[in-house]
């Protein structure tokens, strides 16, 4: 296990905004793209922060389009790339499943995606214009097992897992899934799709002896053995559904780490999403669940961020620590303007793990930033207007650890 670079803690201090003056780029007003699903509540959200920075509205470039090879750009313009989903035609384009419940095609979707990602990259190069993501490294963000390998070569501490990297193994089926856990040690682990997002696919297994298991999933699984995404976790205790589901899921490619133990808050389950903008870890929401994914869509709830920093700070640790971790994940992805770091904490609440790194981890209405670190007051979009001019000199200055830049 890698181990925590935080080993000094992060001061809870910066600069703080006192005026859009302060917070705005140098010169003239950036002329603003995003790339979206127009009327999402991704791109509504941004368009606030635009308007609330006192900023012309941005041009709005649908992901269709994009897939149509419509898109165009000019010179000047800083280009913010966003989630393509919640468009069930371009799920349909990307994935070929006409149902978007259903948790089959990621590999698909992968592909498809950075076919486009790339695209989108070579023609924002070519018309002159700034991008606020990286095609290289969101191909590694949205890769699970690409992404687990360059935090734990960066020294991030990460749960321990058997598929880690562009060499880990493949994985056929449930076979090989309880091969490598056995290999690995791990009684217990998450078994993800290695493209997935919002928890989809993902098992939390546990091995309780020959011929015994357990796994907690949303997946639903039909009579025809199709698979669907639920809101409800279900417990499976036979291993032949768990074999099932798993050898349904094999093919788009699977992920496995270790389920490690996290820290509780009120009785739940909880852990952090921490929100880096331009390298500086700007917001964190507090997660809790009574399962082991918290995902908000799957009943979880947002804790209280004090509760939580009283938990910390009994036990003898700081949240420094935690938002050290997440700007030295973020710090992996250094070409990609915001990314939401979800930490896993320890039961004793005072060291973390990197669960994922999320590139479009941003949606998180009416929370706003952290007290004295350059966002407070600020939603994570307006944050990242606000931090525009930072981010200029970052990329001026870091490598990329990751990817190839386009």
């Amino acid at each position: 296990m890698a181990p925590d670079p935080s080993s000094t803690p992060l001061s809870d201090t910066a600069p703080s905004p006192a005026s859009r003056s302060d917070t705005a780029p140098a010169g003239a007003d950036p002329k603003l793209v995003v790339v979206g699903v127009p009327g999402n509540r991704r791109v509504s959200l941004f368009q606030d922060a635009v308007r609330a920075a006192g900023l012309a509205p941005a041009r709005e470039v649908a992901w269709r389009d994009v897939l149509d090879g419509r898109a165009r750009f000019t010179a000047g313009e800083t280009v913010r790339t966003d989630s393509p989903g919640e468009d069930p035609e371009v799920d349909r384009l990307l994935r070929g499943v006409d149902d978007p419940t259903r948790v089959e095609g990621t590999a698909r979707w992968y592909e498809g995606f950075m076919a486009a990602a790339r695209d989108l990259g070579r023609a924002v190069s070519a018309a002159g214009a700034d991008p606020l993501d990286d095609p290289g490294e969101l191909a590694v963000l949205f890769d699970k097992r690409l992404c687990h390998g360059v935090l734990d070569a960066a020294r991030v501490r990460v749960p321990v897992s058997p598929t880690s990297g562009p060499d880990g193994p493949a994985v056929s089926g449930w076979d090989d899934v309880r091969a490598l856990m056995a290999g690995a040690g791990l009684r217990r682990a998450f078994v993800k799709i290695a493209h997935g997002s919002s928890a989809s696919g993902v098992l939390a297994v546990e091995r309780a002896g020959p011929g015994r298991v357990r796994a907690l999933t949303s997946v639903e699984r039909d009579g025809a053995g199709r698979l669907f995404n639920s809101l409800r976790v279900r417990d499976y205790t036979s291993e032949r559904d768990v074999a099932a589901i798993i050898d349904t899921l094999a093919p788009d490619g699977l992920h496995i780490e270790q389920w490690v133990p996290k820290g509780f808050l009120d009785g739940r389950s909880a852990d952090l999403r921490v929100v880096v903008v331009a390298g500086r870890a700007t917001h964190v929401v507090v997660r809790t669940s009574r399962s082991p994914m918290t995902n908000l869509h799957l009943g979880g709830k947002r804790g209280d961020l004090d509760a939580a920093r009283a938990v910390i700070k009994s036990s003898g640790g700081s949240l420094s620590t935690a938002l050290a971790l997440g700007e030295a994940a973020a710090d992996c992805f250094p070409l990609t303007h915001c990314v939401g770091v979800d930490l896993l904490p320890a039961p004793s609440w005072r060291r973390y793990a990197v669960g994922e790194v999320n590139a479009f981890g941003d949606l998180l209405p009416g929370l706003t930033g952290l007290p004295g670190r350059g966002a407070e007051g600020l939603d994570t979009y307006a944050a990242q207007l606000a931090a525009l001019p930072r981010r200029a000199t970052r990329r001026t200055t870091e490598e990329p650890v990751c990817g190839t830049p386009t």
